[in-house]
């Protein structure tokens, strides 16, 4: 496993955008698939895209079009560069990197969208 450290939550408003960043501890990121995940208050976790690593992205239906998911290996690190957010996308976002069994989780970070 790895440790990931997810960070650029916050709020933001209708149609705005945020980045969210996820750092992991360890250079064998690279050899796996990462994700991001979402959890609303009364909700079960969801997934939100994924991207593999050679840095091929795909989207769930909600994200398609407005969200974006990169990473750079040399930075263990992948982004979620998320626009025109609206307040359905409010929820607490995880990292996640399928090192096997359970994989890796991050902490999670607050996206708030509200006016």
């Amino acid at each position: 496993q790895v440790q990931l450290v997810e960070s650029g939550g916050g709020l933001a408003q209708p149609g705005g955008s945020l980045r969210l960043s996820c750092v992991a501890s360890s250079s064998i990121f690279r050899f796996y698939f990462a994700a991001w995940y979402r959890q609303a208050p009364g909700k079960q976790r969801e997934w939100v895209g994924g991207i593999t690593r050679d840095g091929v992205p795909s989207y769930a239906d909600a994200a398609k079009g407005r969200f974006t998911i990169s990473r750079d290996n040399a930075k263990n690190t992948v982004w979620l560069q998320m626009s025109s957010l609206k307040p359905d996308d409010t929820a607490v976002y995880y990292c996640y990197v399928s090192t096997g069994g359970d994989g890796s989780w991050g902490q999670g970070t607050q996206v708030t969208v509200s006016s």
